[in-house]
């Protein structure tokens, strides 16, 4: 993973958070010369993904700290499996520890749970939604790729998705999907969101490029697809569950975007453990 000045913001916000002025407990009974040996290990089976993030944490704060990854991100992994070793200063291995394993928990957890619904899908691609926490965009999307999913839109620049409020700024299909393709760069795909099967008749007149199916049914999901005979793109969203993506994915639709993979996605459990020190 390439560190944007945008990521390095993101680790140095998260250590200013936890460390403060000083580990004041580390600092208390931990000599500076004491070295030692850690372990990240994975505490159930999970995605692995955020290593480099966790190692980027540790450089920051002593790079003479070695951080050597034992499974690469994106592997699948069982319980007890060690994911990282640390070799360096114990004291930076210690007030390093929760900022890395934050990052870790987080991102693996994204993978993890996006792994799960990919197999639930087949003959469409899963993918993600803006839905993301506040400035961990890139890391939750980059953990979407690694669970097996794809990316949507990054933000509000690098693509065209008229939705419903602006339907009712604009006031009508037809005008919004015209204004965007008189203002918008040749680049920049149009996409527009309908609710039902009129809506995606006059998107498909309008001539948008993609079509967002927002929260059909299994049914008209189906008849959207045969009413469209491949003059657009059709993204399903809204109201997806692991049990109903196959049911959606049955309907022919090319995308389906589920804004879980990023907003509910639980955090798994790892964790950090000193295994032999030394002066």
């Amino acid at each position: 993973m390439m560190f944007s000045p945008h990521l390095d913001r993101l680790i140095d916000l998260a250590l200013e958070e936890d460390l403060g002025p000083g580990d004041v407990t580390t600092l208390a009974l931990v000599p500076l010369e004491l070295m030692g040996e850690a372990h990240i290990r994975a505490k159930e089976t999970l995605v692995v993904a955020g290593l480099p993030v966790a190692a980027q944490v540790f450089r920051k704060l002593d790079a003479t700290l070695v951080f050597e990854p034992i499974i690469a991100d994106g592997q699948e992994v069982s319980k007890g499996t060690v994911l990282a070793r640390l070799t360096g200063p114990v004291a930076t291995i210690l007030t390093g520890e929760r900022v890395a394993l934050n990052f870790l928990q987080r991102l693996s957890g994204i993978a993890t749970f996006t792994r799960n619904m990919v197999a639930q899908v087949t003959g469409a691609c899963l993918v993600d939604t803006r839905k993301t926490t506040p400035g961990w965009r890139v890391l939750e999307k980059f953990a979407v790729r690694l669970g097996g999913g794809h990316n949507h839109r990054f933000g509000l620049y690098d693509g065209v998705l008229i939705k419903n409020n602006h339907l009712t700024a604009v006031g009508s299909i037809s005008a919004a999907v015209r204004q965007a393709r008189e203002r918008a760069h040749h680049l920049l795909k149009i996409e527009v969101e309908v609710t039902d099967l009129e809506g995606l008749k006059e998107a498909l007149d309008a001539g948008a490029d993609l079509i967002l199916l927002d929260n059909m049914d299994d049914a008209t999901l189906q008849q959207a697809v045969e009413l469209t005979r491949g003059r657009a793109i059709l993204e399903a969203s809204g109201s997806m569950t692991k049990d109903r993506l196959p049911h959606v994915a049955a309907t022919g639709v090319n995308f389906i975007s589920m804004g879980a993979l990023t907003h509910s996605a639980p955090a798994v459990d790892v964790h950090l453990r000193l295994i032999k020190t030394w002066r």
